[in-house]
């Protein structure tokens, strides 16, 4: 099972060929178009299903499936939380529920980036388990811009995760430190010396011990397309 997601700043129908040479099975894409903006060039592998978030037209967040994964929102949706999504993925070779993030609310000044996928691990907290969860995309944060008068900054979210037994996939399989990187996923205003890592995968235990490798896109390779470079997740499942 192959997860992927990238923030594609804008325009996602024009440079999917690219991100579709990786033969994803779920893509998580923040800033995708709606879709009925979201035609593909002719040939190009279509998906089962499209889910999309958002006011803008032109800049939501897009869940997309390929072969037999089928994606279903799940009933109870706190839309005030924005962007995060939970859905039931199945059809596949695992069931699992899996968190789509864009975590950008203007509309809630004082939270608007990590502290929305703050808020949504309270308030599914059910539906986060140590088992069967995936919370995937642009989380817009990093363990270096914590603010400790805030409860629900990255390192915090971070911590609360890990004792649901749910973990970084990045960190998990390069051993690196939150805050200390080597891998960047965004570049600001898409310079490469200015490089951050804002895009996560956390997966529960039994996803964790599946897993196989976890890519990020390189800076020569994506920056003509975003200031974001993907996330590549593959899992051997059982």
């Amino acid at each position: 099972m192959k997860v992927i997601t990238w923030n594609c700043n804008m325009a996602f129908r024009k440079k999917a060929v690219t991100l579709l040479a990786h033969k994803p099975d779920l893509l998580i894409i923040p800033e995708c178009e709606c879709p009925e903006k979201l035609i593909f060039e002719e040939g190009l592998l279509k998906p089962t299903n499209v889910l999309w978030y958002g006011n803008n037209q032109h800049k939501g967040l897009g869940i997309l499936s390929y072969g037999n994964y089928k994606l279903k929102p799940i009933k109870h949706h706190n839309e005030t939380i924005r962007m995060v999504i939970p859905i039931s993925v199945t059809g596949g070779d695992y069931n699992f529920t899996l968190f789509a993030i864009w975590a950008n609310n203007p509309a809630d000044p004082e939270g608007q980036y990590v502290e929305q996928v703050w808020k949504a691990i309270h308030e599914y907290k059910a539906k986060i388990k140590n088992k069967r969860t995936m919370l995937i995309g642009d989380f817009n944060s990093n363990t270096i811009w914590d603010r400790k008068s805030r409860i629900g900054n990255h390192s915090t979210v971070v911590d609360v995760l890990a004792e649901k037994k749910i973990f970084s996939t990045y960190h998990l399989k390069h051993k690196q430190e939150q805050g200390k990187e080597k891998h960047p996923t965004f570049y600001l205003y898409r310079h490469e010396s200015k490089p951050y890592h804002l895009d996560y995968c956390f997966v529960s235990e039994d996803l964790a011990e599946m897993l196989v490798d976890v890519k990020i896109g390189k800076h020569k390779t994506w920056s003509q397309y975003s200031d974001h470079v993907p996330m590549i997740v593959n899992f051997k499942v059982k």
